[in-house]
Parts: C-alpha cells; sequence; structure tokens
C-alpha cells in the first residue's frame, strides 16, 4: 500500500476494495461461532463461514484494536 493510500484513509477517505481471493481465512477454535477473519494489506477483514462468497467486513487497524478490546471488555456481550 502507498504511503499516499495510507495518508487518505486517515483522512476520511474511503477504504480500499481488497482482493480477498487468496486470502488466509481464520476461524476461531473456541466458542460456536461462524467468523472468519484475514489478515490483509495491513487491513483485517471478517466475513461469516457459512457464506464464504457473501460480503466481508474491512477493519482498519484502529477499528479492529477498538473491535477486539470492546468484545475482551464484555461490551458485545447478550445479557
Amino acid at each position: 500500500m502507498s504511503e499516499s493510500t495510507i495518508d487518505k484513509r486517515l483522512h476520511g477517505e474511503p477504504k480500499p476494495e481488497l482482493d480477498l481471493t487468496n486470502a488466509d481465512w481464520l476461524s476461531s477454535g473456541r466458542g460456536v461461532g461462524d467468523v472468519q477473519v484475514a489478515f490483509v494489506e495491513g487491513f483485517t477483514a471478517m466475513r461469516d463461514r457459512r457464506d464464504p462468497d457473501g460480503p466481508a467486513l474491512i477493519f482498519t487497524p484502529a477499528e479492529w484494536r477498538a473491535f477486539v478490546l470492546g468484545a475482551r471488555d464484555g461490551e458485545f456481550d447478550l445479557t
């Protein structure tokens, strides 16, 4: 990724279209979730394992960190 692409992303420009064709998708070994993640070009992609051809969410490093920290703190737990 070029430096200008990073600068644009930091200033609110849209995220790039990532080629996820050869992404190495990882699944959790714990729990019952059907979420997979892949780390591509400095971004984190997340998809539904049951629908691998469906859309993937793309997170910047800061967005992914906020998501992981929120999950660790129980922010998304059902009560």
